[in-house]
């Protein structure tokens, strides 16, 4: 049995068969993590969700911030852009189905007997492991909830921007939301930074990367994260894996198959 951990799809379907295929995944062996962002932006969300959905208790999944985009617009609370190419997948006669079980997925992956953890964009670092399974049951319970269409309308925005345990109601999901689909970058006090999308190098003083900055998760853990392309997979420290690289603009799938720690990668096929 293998672990494979797949970085941001983005409706790379033809990409993600293919790198499977590489592998010989075997669901009845194998197990699958993917970072989040199945949709968007690629050719066939409708393919990737319906064969990631097929895979059952074999793949285990993070939400990202593409895939609360989808439910937004499924909902009818934000617009279909045509940059996405989503809209075969509002139409499909399975749509419900597919998004009502996206709509229950987790925010956070961890694995106590790996000490692997896995989310779409980071950790904030005034987190430890525990407040964040906490914050992020707290999202995923409204998400699932007959009232999640308040929530989905309320999660877009910059502010909150700073964790309190005051934080309460929408601020506090919407702040939560934010680290795990979109942080990048914060400032040293751990204060999110949202608009900056540079790499590293290139970033204003005083940000620094989330990973970049003490934090409370032991350092026994390692973390698995997507959402930040521009990376390639470079530049984290050691036990911090960026495996987006950029499939839907023309680069490639990553894979990394944990055991080994190997990386084999996909050229897309845009």
């Amino acid at each position: 049995m293998s672990l494979y951990l797949i970085g941001d799809v983005h409706g790379c379907y033809y990409e993600l068969k293919t790198i499977l295929s590489q592998v010989h995944f075997d669901p009845a062996l194998d197990m699958l993590w993917l970072t989040g962002d199945l949709v968007a932006r690629g050719p066939d969300s409708l393919e990737v969700l319906r064969l990631v959905h097929g895979l059952g208790d074999s793949v285990r999944i993070v939400l990202g911030n593409h895939d609360l985009h989808l439910l937004a617009v499924y909902a009818g609370i934000s617009h279909n852009k045509p940059i996405d190419r989503i809209t075969p997948l509002l139409k499909a006669p399975d749509a419900n189905e597919l998004i009502n079980w996206l709509r229950c997925q987790p925010f956070l992956q961890v694995d106590e007997k790996k000490k692997l953890i896995m989310v779409h964009a980071g950790i904030s670092p005034q987190w430890n492991i525990e407040l964040a399974q906490q914050c992020a049951r707290e999202v995923e319970d409204i998400l699932a909830s007959d009232n999640y269409p308040l929530f989905l309308d309320a999660m877009y925005g910059d502010m909150p921007n700073n964790w309190s345990t005051k934080l309460n109601g929408l601020e506090r999901l919407r702040f939560s939301t934010n680290v795990f689909t979109r942080i990048r970058y914060c400032f040293p006090n751990g204060q999110l930074e949202m608009n900056c999308k540079d790499t590293p190098e290139k970033a204003p003083a005083p940000l620094r990367p989330w990973f970049n900055l003490p934090g409370s998760v032991p350092k026994r853990y390692s973390i698995v994260f997507g959402h930040w392309a521009s990376l390639m997979g470079q530049g984290t420290p050691a036990g911090i894996y960026g495996l987006d690289t950029s499939c839907c603009w023309g680069y490639e799938l990553t894979l990394l198959r944990w055991e080994d720690k190997k990386f084999i990668r996909q050229s897309s096929n845009r």
